[in-house]
């Protein structure tokens, strides 16, 4: 079958790039695929962070791609359905995440599905910080989709809210397994500078509000000195009001905070050195960061928010707080601490995870998906 995937892809970075680059490579070794990329994914002045691109001290997988798509510049579109259309693909392949991409993304599906299949990956529908017009623009793409795929039940709702109709199946996220294998404890907390013989929380990934920081800051101020937090992630958006609530923590001396773009080469040494993760997210969908800790074996205590709750706790690799407070946090982690029984049965249960969650079942998954739509009527 001939696959084009448009989406991200190296040079950019991030973990929707990751996970298209792993799907890519899955999907290459049983099908012909072409990726095609943005030439301006988003004008600079918009994005939240440092940069939108690798760095060339980066080890972010380096697909070849034809970049193409410029978001803000319609000629674009145009020149990009004529190319994916030349290629002639059976199948087209669209991760799509916010609605600032839904004009240049469902201009493109519109016109590629008169031709052939186009399937979207939902990584979102409503995204994290909703604004009036999501809603609008991302029925505008769905509507030149043929059918969808969800990687969890709550963005599988929020699907059937906006189009009723829609073709879709749910799957899961795979499993992250390219970042390398698991370090002895001690060592990447040399790495990290840490100190040896504490229960190392981990709080990783991108620095947003909805994320809830603030809310495990909080949290760690109440425990014990037999505790200490890695915060590892560069902020999207000023870090000055975590860093006030740093400063005034009776905990501050046992914050250790790397807050910058982590590095996929990086990434080993913090799992390594976390006995527990923790994503005190205020909303959600489905995770990448789990699907890490899955790949490392650390166990997560979620809050019972988007599909944080479907992944964690139904697999039993992990607990979920009842709210996204500092209280509920708070008493998680205490109660993952105090049950050894626990911990052995999550760390049994991560092992089971991660034979089923592959890259390999969710691609085969996908295609039978895919193989079952017949046009878009």
């Amino acid at each position: 079958m001939r696959i084009a995937f448009l989406s991200c892809f190296y040079p950019y970075r991030g973990g929707i790039a990751q996970f298209n680059a792993n799907l890519f490579l899955e999907l290459s070794k049983t099908e012909t695929v072409k990726a095609f990329n943005f030439k301006r994914q988003y004008p600079q002045f918009l994005f939240p962070g440092k940069t939108q691109y690798v760095t060339a001290d980066d080890e972010a997988a380096p697909i070849e791609s034809v970049r193409l798509l410029d978001t803000v510049n319609p000629f674009t579109y145009r020149k990009t359905l004529k190319a994916i259309r030349e290629w002639k693909p059976d199948l087209v392949i669209i991760s799509y995440w916010m609605s600032f991409l839904a004009p240049s993304l469902g201009y493109v599906a519109k016109g590629l599905s008169k031709h052939c299949r186009v399937v979207s990956i939902l990584h979102n529908v409503i995204p994290h910080e909703p604004k009036f017009f999501d809603a609008p623009l991302t029925k505008y793409f769905l509507s030149s989709c043929t059918g969808n795929i969800t990687l969890c039940d709550e963005v599988a709702a929020d699907l059937k809210k906006l189009s009723p109709a829609a073709r879709y199946i749910t799957l899961f996220h795979p499993i992250y397994s390219h970042f390398g294998e698991k370090l002895p404890k001690e060592e990447a907390e040399n790495t990290l500078g840490l100190e040896h013989g504490k229960k190392n929380l981990l709080f990783f990934g991108l620095i947003r509000e909805y994320k809830g920081l603030d809310i495990l800051l909080r949290a760690f101020g109440q425990l014990d000195d037999s505790y200490q937090l890695i915060v590892a992630g560069e902020p999207y958006g000023p870090f000055e009001q975590y860093q006030k609530i740093i400063d005034e923590s009776p905990a501050k001396d046992r914050i250790h905070c790397f807050t910058h773009y982590i590095k996929d080469s990086e990434v080993k040494e913090y799992f390594s050195a976390a006995d527990l993760a923790v994503l005190p997210y205020r909303s959600a969908t489905q995770s990448g960061i789990s699907a890490i800790a899955c790949h490392f074996e650390v166990p997560m205590v979620v809050t019972d928010v988007g599909g944080l709750k479907e992944s964690v706790g139904t697999s039993g690799t992990g607990l979920v707080a009842g709210k996204p407070d500092e209280e509920s946090i708070l008493k998680e982690i205490r109660r993952y601490f105090s049950d050894e029984s626990l911990r052995e049965s999550f760390s049994e249960s991560i092992r089971s995870e991660k034979a089923r969650l592959s890259w390999k079942s969710f691609t085969l998954k996908l295609l039978q998906f895919s193989q079952s739509l017949n046009g878009n009527e």
